[in-house]
């Protein structure tokens, strides 16, 4: 079978995230199951037009405003396939109204106050609102998601068929665990692309806040994009400078390194999928502390993971860190729990049945 995948970004692209390194996940395994696959995605200054990543072809042409254009000439040069996947960040590709095939929707998060983030009034209202039509249009198309968040808030605008398959990791769950006592100075991490939406100022306003009430710690954090000279004016600002490493990019195995020797994993952001880097910590064994958003709680299960805070504010996580300082045998259990979970997101459990979904979507009449 033939299968094409119509994303903003591809792996390679400069701000590919966590998004792009699932997607390929399932498209490679589609590829060694013997299918065709096909990715279109916008050019980007320095990509070529065309290449193979991990047996899969990738197409760019056009940018914001012409991609759609450009895939569509594109399409209709090329042999029928048996299913587009019209893969949503803020705008689709209409798919469903031009391939004359088998389509369906490829879901992240529902944006919502992430508008908020990077565009200001009226342009983030009229992003939210174009949002919303946009899923009441594509309201019968069937919607691939990863996290039952998403899945609620798509069921609350009147989607109806949502399917969630949850997001594989590459790391390996530790054998045993290594020692990692809870006191401190404390380790904590951030691992993200340093964009608006993420909010990694208020990981570096929970170490403010934490030295404040005399807990000594220290932050890394790992990631780079247009933020990044915001967050170290405030680490500056702060007086944090000495006490916060910003590393930039890391290949796996030292970004593993980092999570590994750290205490805890901080994800700050204003929504999620799902919350990929969480897995990644918990299975090296550190738990995470989270918001209470979408995504993020599905990816921590609270009081048994790790912790889900009761607000979004630095204030609340920092409460809740001094909290388990006085228990560790419950930080131990975290650690223990959240490895053992990370088992059952193995991309070997997940592949086979997203890859029998996305077939049985195929041959759909």
């Amino acid at each position: 079978m033939r299968f094409l995948m119509l994303s903003w970004r591809d792996p390679h692209n400069p701000k590919s995230g966590g998004a792009e390194r699932v997607t390929i996940a399932y498209l490679a395994a589609l590829k060694e199951r013997g299918h065709e696959v096909y990715w279109f995605a916008n050019q980007f200054p320095g990509g070529s037009s065309s290449e193979v990543i991990q047996g899969v072809q990738i197409v760019r042409g056009g940018g914001q405003g012409t991609s759609v254009i450009e895939a569509i000439r594109w399409y209709r040069k090329q042999k029928p396939f048996d299913l587009v996947i019209d893969q949503h960040h803020g705008i689709p590709w209409f798919a469903p109204w031009w391939c004359k095939t088998n389509c369906i929707s490829y879901l992240h998060e529902v944006l919502g106050p992430i508008w908020e983030a990077f565009y200001p009034w009226p342009i983030s209202m009229i992003g939210r609102w174009q949002e919303r039509f946009v899923h009441w249009l594509y309201r019968k198309s069937p919607f691939w998601v990863g996290s039952e968040s998403t899945q609620r808030a798509l069921h609350k605008r009147g989607v109806r068929d949502v399917t969630v398959v949850h997001y594989g990791i590459k790391q390996t769950p530790l054998a045993k665990l290594e020692p990692k006592p809870f006191h401190e100075p404390l380790g904590l991490i951030a691992v993200s692309r340093l964009a608006p939406n993420k909010r990694i100022d208020h990981a570096i306003l929970i170490l403010k806040t934490l030295l404040e009430r005399r807990v000594q710690a220290h932050l890394t954090i790992v990631g780079t994009g247009e933020v990044e000279g915001e967050l170290k004016q405030l680490a500056k600002e702060t007086g944090l400078a000495e006490r916060i490493l910003f590393t930039g990019q890391l290949p796996e195995m030292e970004k593993d390194a980092q999570l590994r020797g750290s205490h805890l994993l901080i994800h700050t952001s204003i929504r999620e999928g799902w919350g990929l880097n969480v897995l990644e910590a918990n299975a090296v064994g550190t738990p995470a502390i989270v918001y209470p958003v979408d995504g993020l709680v599905d990816a921590t299960l609270d009081e048994q993971t790790g912790i889900v805070t009761e607000r979004e504010t630095p204030e609340s996580a920092a409460e809740r860190i001094v909290k388990l300082l006085k228990t560790p045998e419950k930080y131990e259990q975290f650690r223990i729990n959240a490895c053992e979970r990370t088992k059952e997101f193995q991309w070997n459990y997940i592949l086979p049945p997203a890859c029998e979904w996305l077939e049985k979507q195929a041959r759909r009449s």
